[in-house]
C-alpha cells in the first residue's frame, strides 16, 4: 500500500465514529502482508449448507480482484477499502465426496475437503458447552464416534466491546480423537441428523458456561429498546465503578487474602478448590456484559451459510423470567436481521428440573422462565421447544444425559425442517374449565393421547381458590386430552399449575414419551417481575 493511500486513511479514521475505527483497524492487521487471507470459518474440512447460496468472504489489498471456484462455478468479488470481499456461490445439492474451493487474489488460496450438507449453530450456556467426554457413556461415545463427515468447529470464549471478524479455530473431521472436547448435545443433535438424512453435517460450538442473554445481543439494540433501560443504566454504573482504583485495591487485597489461604493449605497438604477472586477486568471481559458475546464469538461466524441454531441457555438469567419473556424473542430475531438469512430455524432446551424438592407447592424462579422459554414459541416463527423437565438431577445444574435432550431437540427439525413424521412436541395447555369442586384441564396433545410413567396416580398439580393460597392437588386423566384436578381444601378453585417448581415431581407424558410442559392457568403477578 503507498503512503498516499496510508496518508487519506489517516485523515479519514480521524472522523470516524469509535465502532467504525475498531472494526478497520481490524480490518487492516489482516492486510499487513499484501496476500489474500481467509476467516477460520473458512477453511479445510468445513461444510457448505445445502440448497441455498453460501458467502465466502476474506480479505485481501484494497481494490484487488478475487476470483472464487467451486463445483464448476466462477464468483468474483473486489476487495473493498478495507480489504474485506464477499462472493456468494450458488445453492447446491448435499454432496459427501471433498471438493476444494479454489481462490486467486494478490495470492491463491485453497481450501479442502469441502462438503455439502447441513449446517447447525450450537449455542448457549453450559449446558450446551457440556463436553461428550463429560456426559454418562462417554468412554463409550468417544470410541465409536467415527463420523469422518460430520465437521466440528469450536468458537473460543472471547469477552469484548470491540467487534471482531476473525477467531482461533479449525474445522475437524468427527473423530475419537476430535470429538471428546465438543459439545455432547451438539453432537448427539448432528449425529441424528447425519443418521436420519444421510447427508455430511457441519456444527459450529460457540457456547460459553454461565453466560447470559444479554451478552448475546449487540449493545445498541439493547441500548435502544426502552424495555432494557434499567438493565442497561446498571451496567454502564457498574462499568464505571468497576474502573475505579478502590476496585483495583480491593481486588488486589482478596487476591493476597487468597494466595495466603492458599499457600496455607499448601504448607499442609490440603486440597484448596476455592477459586481466586475475580478481577473488574475479567468481569468487564466476561460473559455476563451486554454485546461481549456477540462481538468476541458470534460476529465472526455471522454470514456464514448455516440451516438454523439449537440454543441451551437459561440459568443464568432464571431470577429475570419476566424480562427473559421479551429478551429471549428480541435476540433470536436480532440475529436473524443479523445473518440475513431470513427466519432460520432456532430450536431450544427449556431448563431441567433442579435444586430441592419442595413440600408444600411455592412460588418458582425456575418455573417462571421456563413459562418465557414456552412463550417464546408463539413470538416467533420456525421455533420449537425440547422439554426436559425430566432428565435433570437435582443436586447438579449439568445433568450428564444430553442424548436425550439432543434427541427432543433433533425431533423439532427432522419434522419440521426435513418432512419426517414424527412425534416432535410436548403437550401444552389448552384450557380450564371450572366444575364446581373441580377444575378440568384441556391439553393441546398435538395429536396423541396421555398417560403417566412410574405410577399411575397423576402427579404434579396444585390448586387454589380466590385465596391464592396453594395446595397440592388429585389429578386424574379423563380423556385423551383432559385431566380433571381437585383438593378437599379448595371448595371454589380459580387457578390449577402443573410442575411449577425449580424442581417438581410430576409424571405426565404424552404416550409418544414427551413429558408435559410446565404451566399455569392463572396470570398472578410474576415474582421475577422488576418492581416499577
Amino acid at each position: 500500500m503507498g503512503e498516499g493511500f496510508v496518508g487519506s486513511l489517516r485523515t479519514h479514521v480521524l472522523f470516524m465514529r469509535p465502532f467504525a475505527i475498531t472494526s478497520l483497524l481490524t480490518s487492516l492487521a489482516f492486510l499487513a502482508q499484501a496476500e489474500i487471507k481467509l476467516p477460520s470459518i473458512i477453511g479445510d474440512n468445513m461444510v457448505l449448507q445445502q440448497k441455498q447460496a453460501n458467502p465466502i468472504w476474506g480479505w485481501d489489498t484494497p481494490g484487488a480482484e478475487v476470483t472464487v471456484k467451486f463445483a464448476g462455478q466462477t464468483k468474483t468479488a473486489k476487495a473493498g477499502a478495507d480489504g474485506k470481499w464477499t462472493v456468494k456461490l450458488d445453492a447446491v445439492p448435499a454432496n459427501a465426496q471433498p471438493a476444494t474451493i479454489s481462490i486467486q487474489g494478490t495470492t491463491a488460496k485453497e481450501v479442502k475437503n469441502v462438503l455439502v450438507g447441513e449446517v447447525w449453530v450450537c449455542s448457549g450456556q453450559s449446558n450446551m458447552q457440556w463436553s461428550v467426554n463429560g456426559c454418562w457413556d462417554a468412554d463409550l461415545e468417544m470410541a465409536t464416534a467415527k463420523y469422518p463427515n460430520i465437521r466440528l468447529i469450536s468458537v473460543p470464549q472471547i469477552g469484548t466491546q470491540e467487534p471482531q471478524q476473525d477467531f482461533k479455530g479449525a474445522w475437524k473431521e468427527c473423530s475419537p480423537e476430535t470429538v471428546g472436547p465438543f459439545t455432547a448435545v451438539g453432537y448427539f443433535y448432528g449425529r441424528i441428523l447425519h443418521r436420519m438424512l444421510d447427508v455430511p453435517v457441519g456444527l459450529i460450538n460457540n457456547a460459553w458456561g454461565g453466560s447470559a442473554a444479554e451478552a448475546w445481543v449487540r449493545r445498541d439494540v439493547l441500548e435502544n429498546d426502552a424495555r432494557f433501560k434499567g438493565l442497561m443504566a446498571d451496567w454502564v454504573q457498574r462499568e464505571k465503578d468497576l474502573e475505579t482504583d478502590k476496585v483495583r485495591q480491593d481486588h488486589e487485597k482478596a487476591m493476597a487474602d487468597w494466595n495466603a489461604k492458599k499457600d496455607e493449605a499448601d504448607k499442609a497438604k490440603q486440597p484448596f478448590a476455592t477459586r481466586p477472586p475475580k478481577g473488574p477486568q475479567e468481569i468487564l471481559k466476561g460473559n455476563a456484559r451486554p454485546g461481549n458475546i456477540y462481538n468476541g464469538v458470534l460476529l465472526p461466524t455471522i454470514g456464514y451459510g448455516i440451516k438454523g441454531v439449537i440454543w441451551y441457555q437459561g440459568e443464568t438469567n432464571a431470577g429475570r423470567g419476566y424480562e427473559y419473556s421479551y429478551l429471549f424473542p428480541l435476540m433470536i430475531e436480532h440475529w436473524r436481521q443479523e445473518w440475513k438469512q431470513g427466519d432460520f430455524p432456532f430450536y431450544w432446551v427449556q431448563l431441567a428440573d433442579f435444586m430441592g424438592e419442595v413440600s408444600t407447592p411455592e412460588e418458582s424462579s425456575w418455573a417462571e422462565l421456563r413459562e418465557s422459554q414456552t412463550k417464546t414459541q408463539a413470538a416467533i416463527k420456525n421455533g420449537g421447544q425440547a422439554v426436559i423437565i425430566d432428565l435433570g438431577d437435582s443436586n447438579d445444574i449439568h445433568p450428564k444425559n444430553k442424548r436425550d435432550v439432543a434427541e427432543r431437540l433433533a425431533r423439532h427439525a427432522l419434522v419440521n425442517d426435513y418432512g419426517f413424521k414424527l412425534p416432535s412436541r410436548s403437550p401444552e395447555y389448552k384450557s380450564v374449565a371450572i366444575e364446581g369442586s373441580k377444575a378440568v384441564v384441556t391439553l393441546d396433545n398435538f395429536g396423541s393421547s396421555l398417560r403417566t410413567v412410574d405410577v399411575s396416580e397423576v402427579k404434579g398439580f396444585a390448586i387454589c381458590g380466590e385465596d391464592r393460597k396453594w395446595v397440592w392437588a388429585t389429578a386424574k386423566i379423563i380423556g385423551r386430552d383432559k385431566v380433571e384436578v381437585s383438593a378437599a381444601e379448595v371448595a371454589k378453585p380459580v387457578a390449577v399449575r402443573y410442575a411449577w417448581a425449580n424442581n417438581p415431581v410430576c409424571n405426565l407424558y404424552s404416550v409418544d414419551g414427551l413429558p408435559v410442559t410446565p404451566f399455569r392457568t392463572d396470570d398472578f403477578p410474576m415474582t421475577t417481575k422488576p418492581k416499577e
